[in-house]
C-alpha cells in the first residue's frame, strides 16, 4: 500500500464514492489484514451508507488492532450517536479523554455530534 493509493482512497470518501472506496479498502486490506487505519475506512464507508451493523464490526476490528485509535474511537461514537446510543457514544467520548485526545479534532467532532443530538432531541 502506498500513500498515493491511500490519498486516491481518501479523495473517494470525501466525494461520497463510499462503495467505489471499499472496494479499493479491501484490496489494499488484503495486502495488510490488521492496518487499524484501513479498517476504520471500511467501517466509515459503510457507516456513511448507513451499513451501521457493518460499520460497526470493522470499527471492533480496528480498535482490536489499536484500541486506542483517535479516528476509530471518534467515528465508531458517531455510530452510536447515528443510531440512538447516546451512552455509548458517551463513553466513547470519555474515552478519547482518557487517551488525552481534549485537544483533538476527534475528541471535538465527537463531542459536537453529541451536543447536536441532544439539541435536535431537546435531551440534557
Amino acid at each position: 500500500s502506498t500513500n498515493a493509493d491511500l490519498e486516491s482512497i481518501l479523495r473517494l470518501i470525501d466525494e461520497g464514492e463510499y462503495s467505489g472506496a471499499i472496494d479499493q479498502l479491501h484490496v489494499e486490506l488484503g495486502n495488510d489484514r490488521d492496518n487499524p487505519e484501513i479498517l476504520s475506512l471500511i467501517a466509515l464507508s459503510h457507516r456513511k451508507l448507513l451499513n451501521y451493523e457493518v460499520a460497526l464490526i470493522f470499527y471492533q476490528s480496528a480498535l482490536r488492532v489499536e484500541p486506542r485509535h483517535p479516528g476509530a474511537n471518534q467515528h465508531l461514537g458517531e455510530l452510536f450517536v447515528e443510531t440512538n446510543q447516546l451512552d455509548k457514544a458517551q463513553k466513547q467520548l470519555e474515552l478519547l479523554e482518557s487517551l488525552n485526545l481534549i485537544a483533538s479534532s476527534e475528541y471535538a467532532d465527537l463531542k459536537e455530534s453529541i451536543e447536536q443530538y441532544r439539541h435536535q432531541t431537546g435531551s440534557a
